[in-house]
């Protein structure tokens, strides 16, 4: 059986549902309730801030994915979390963590918080890989109201392109090295097919949507007043960093997704048409 964490997140339900398309035993894990867990999926309830409270979900289970927080998760104990997985008879874990551990090791969301908990993982005993996925295409879900409103996306650093990754794609890199022993020891850095720029991508949600988009510019000041709503504050100064500045390493394009699933990553356009609904 596998356990995921974080199962209504935007990887964890594509995560839980590609296992169950497998025939995989899933549990999914969450603070909520899922709203369309799929057949072959169970639920359990539990707060990864209070590790005892996923023994539950832990019995029968041989394999872990592990998203407990994110660079702004700082209340989460990764290494209480694995030793009740290990006792439980867990025999993986697969991490979710970030590029910017590499990328940003000045950071102390990503250089310190996330890169900390990589190093917990890899000292837990357990059979382990790493996911390192750059900035995700669904932040794009933040500009979703003004789209709905207005028809308007207002963004900092419109001309500054990011390979961006959809969810989705990460979602099948996890459930291929949750099933696989080949992936056992690797750091994967995953990333979409190409840079894209914000104007370009309210462009692309435009042309999901068959009307234009209008592309407003903030001012790095706007943006940082805006994202705490949508981002947590611990991950705000350094995102802002990426997608003003992005460093050399940010924007190589990373052959890991084809590496694993024998097709290239998902393009922004892609997820865009696939996520409309949400700007309708």
């Amino acid at each position: 059986m596998i356990v995921v964490t974080g199962a209504t997140g935007n990887v964890g339900r594509p995560l839980v549902r590609a296992l169950a398309e497998t025939g995989e035993r899933v549990t999914a894990v969450s603070r909520g309730t899922p709203v369309d867990l799929p057949d072959g999926a169970v639920h359990v309830r539990a707060d990864l801030s209070e590790p005892e409270t996923l023994r539950p979900a832990f019995d029968g289970a041989e394999t872990l994915f592990l998203h407990d927080g994110g660079a702004g998760g700082q209340r989460l104990g990764s290494w209480a979390i694995l030793e009740a997985a290990r006792d439980a008879g867990v025999r993986r874990v697969v991490l979710l963590s970030s590029q910017g551990v590499a990328t940003r090791p000045e950071s102390p969301s990503h250089g310190g918080i996330m890169a900390a908990r990589e190093e917990v993982v890899r000292e837990s005993g357990l059979a382990w890989t790493i996911l390192r996925p750059g900035v995700f295409a669904s932040n794009a879900y933040s500009w979703a109201e003004q789209v709905r409103a207005e028809r308007t996306v207002a963004a900092p650093f419109g001309d500054v392109g990011i390979p961006v990754i959809d969810p989705v794609d990460i979602a099948a890199v996890a459930a291929a090295a949750l099933r696989r022993d080949e992936h056992v020891g690797r750091v994967y850095e995953l990333n979409g097919p190409a840079a894209v720029t914000p104007r370009q991508q309210a462009a692309a949600i435009g042309a999901a949507l068959g009307e234009p988009v209008r592309f407003v510019e903030l001012t790095r000041a706007q943006a940082l007043a805006r994202m705490p709503a949508f981002v947590p504050a611990p991950v705000v100064d350094t995102l802002l960093r990426i997608l003003g500045e992005p460093k050399p390493a940010e924007l190589r394009l990373s052959p890991d997704v084809e590496r694993v699933l024998g097709r290239a990553p998902r393009s922004f356009e892609e997820w865009a048409r696939a996520n409309v609904a949400a700007f309708q």
